[in-house]
């Protein structure tokens, strides 16, 4: 049920929760700014990352994660769709030892949340070790494209009447007494007045002064994505080995490469947040070592597919990724949707997949149900 809103709300973060955040809300009759430190939208985590649009597969331990993964996938395929690449092959292989799950457990768990699989086609499951891999399944999963996903989001922003502050950093949230309750302090000292505010800013989440920190705790990693030229016998193939310490690539169709990732070497620090601990993530990034690990995640790979000897690097995007530290264990991704506990009127939300925006919809109508309808 959408709630019609009258109020004034800033987004801090022009990433992709906090673009799509700000477009929904203006479409419901909110008059809404949104704040981006950086000189354009989406340049961080939401251009730095895999790309895959997820169907479920890659979360065997986290049913609900993949179940919400498999709802969402029709309906973001229909709302983005010029900016998804689908004229590729999406291989699963299923490793023989130090995998947490067996191709029947694989099997039974895509029949529960009625994921499609066949069994790969020979010309693909040639293609692997039979030593090192037990199955091989072509699956649907798809990519998009960041470039024309950020072009997408900003004529729909247009369009809803959002105002966009680009290359503007928050520093600090005022509480003070109605009508405006809330002023949101820039780093020139400027000061916006509104009635609610939704944090959206990722890794920078707990950083900004006036905001509570959240309640559960986040586990910051430097991670690195290597771009590589495949060879023509893996050109339109993307791969995920499951489920454990390996490797997958997938296409990146912004530049015509396909990213490479490794669980075991795309992490190059990582730490668990603490209070005043002085660690900025953002900061952090900026100061870390960039010397590749390309080199160990090709050759622990070419042992699976002997045919990723002649993949060519090009290059590796270095970003902040940020997960909850209670999905550690079973590797779910679910948003986090905390009201700060000392000012209701401000929301700090984190998502983790670009398909979990429609159940952070969802918890924004709750909220605003509760939030309000309870004023009136």
């Amino acid at each position: 049920m959408v709630v019609q809103l009258n109020h004034a709300i800033a987004v801090i973060g022009g990433g992709f929760y906090g673009c799509s955040v700000a477009e929904y809300l203006a479409r419901q009759g909110a008059e809404v700014i949104l704040f981006e430190q950086a000189s354009d939208l989406m340049t961080r985590a939401s251009y730095n990352n895999q790309a895959r649009l997820h169907n479920g597969y890659h979360y065997p331990r986290s049913f609900s994660t993949a179940y919400r993964s498999r709802l969402n996938f029709s309906r973001f395929l229909h709302d983005y769709r010029p900016a998804i690449a689908t004229n590729f092959v999406k291989l699963y292989a299923i490793a023989r030892l130090s995998s947490k799950v067996s191709s029947r457990q694989f099997e039974y768990f895509c029949q529960n949340i009625e994921a499609p699989f066949t069994p790969a086609r020979t010309s693909f499951a040639d293609l692997f070790s039979p030593r090192l891999i037990s199955a091989v399944y072509e699956t649907q999963e798809y990519a998009f494209d960041a470039a024309v996903l950020r072009r997408l989001l900003t004529e729909r922003l247009a369009a809803a009447g959002v105002k966009i502050r680009l290359d503007t950093q928050i520093e600090q949230i005022i509480s003070s007494a109605s009508p405006a309750p809330l002023h949101i302090i820039d780093r020139r000292g400027n000061s916006t007045p509104a009635d609610y505010v939704f944090n959206c800013t990722y890794s920078g989440l707990n950083r900004i002064a006036g905001i509570t920190p959240t309640q559960l705790k986040l586990k910051h990693e430097i991670t690195e994505l290597s771009l590589i030229q495949l060879p023509p016998e893996l050109e339109n193939i993307a791969v995920t080995v499951m489920d454990g310490p390996f490797f997958s690539f997938m296409p990146f169709p912004d530049r015509g490469l396909s990213t490479f990732t490794h669980v075991r070497y795309t992490p190059h620090a990582a730490w668990v947040e603490a209070a005043n601990d002085g660690l900025k993530p953002y900061e952090m990034l900026e100061n870390c070592d960039r010397a590749t690990n390309f080199g160990f995640m090709i050759r622990d790979a070419q042992r699976y597919i002997p045919r990723l000897e002649t993949a060519t690097y090009q290059d590796s995007l270095f970003e902040v990724k940020t997960v909850l530290v209670r999905n550690e264990g079973d590797d779910g991704r679910p948003i986090l949707f905390e009201v700060d506990v000392n000012e209701p009127r401000i929301v700090s939300m984190l998502g983790s997949k670009i398909d979990n925006i429609y159940d952070a919809f969802t918890a924004i109508d709750n909220y605003l149900m509760f939030e309000v309808e309870g004023s009136k």
